[in-house]
């Protein structure tokens, strides 16, 4: 089954950067004040942080575009996204002068590659700047929903790996 297979990629792509959580030693209990029982329908906290890169701002509209993604990936039964709503999406400027910095603190990025005639150009001009700028070395491909792998992301893939040594992962 190809959903399957694509989780167990992002499982042994995790395995192997040490990302697992599998293993670790169980957090310090937390004291908290006592609340009120939230409602059914509040949102869970986000409790993983996706820096995104490419996409054409850093305001929160786009960072939704993201997560209208998820929200599309986990419909189609891709677990590994789980809840949606638990991912915080990060948009950042490819310019940023923090880039370098979030590249070591930061482990999950992701590229937005548009769909448009003009994604490929712009999507390897900022995978190279984020190999000239000490950027992460792997990174998710995030696109519109319905681009099929072959063509586009499969080239900007290719592209990517074989000129930058970056490993961008098509999840389409």
């Amino acid at each position: 089954m190809i959903a399957g297979d694509q989780a167990a990629g992002l499982r042994a792509w995790a395995e192997r950067e040490g990302r697992t959580t599998q293993g670790a030693a169980p957090a310090a209990p937390v004291e908290a004040p006592v609340e009120a029982p939230e409602s059914p329908a509040a949102e869970p906290a986000p409790t993983t942080t996706l820096v995104v890169v490419g996409l054409p701002d850093t305001s929160a509209e786009q960072a939704a575009r993201v997560t209208e993604l998820f929200e599309e990936w986990a419909g189609r039964g891709r677990r590994w996204v789980g809840d949606p709503r638990r991912w915080k999406v990060v948009p950042l400027a490819v310019s940023s002068p923090h880039l370098a910095a979030l590249a070591e603190q930061q482990p999950r990025w992701a590229l937005w590659v548009g769909g448009d005639a003009e994604a490929f150009r712009r999507a390897f001009g900022v995978l190279a700047r984020l190999a000239a700028a000490g950027g992460p070395r792997r990174l998710l491909a995030v696109h519109p929903p319905g681009m099929s792998r072959l063509g586009l992301l499969d080239n900007l893939r290719q592209a990517a790996g074989r000129y930058l040594g970056i490993d961008l992962l098509v999840m389409a």
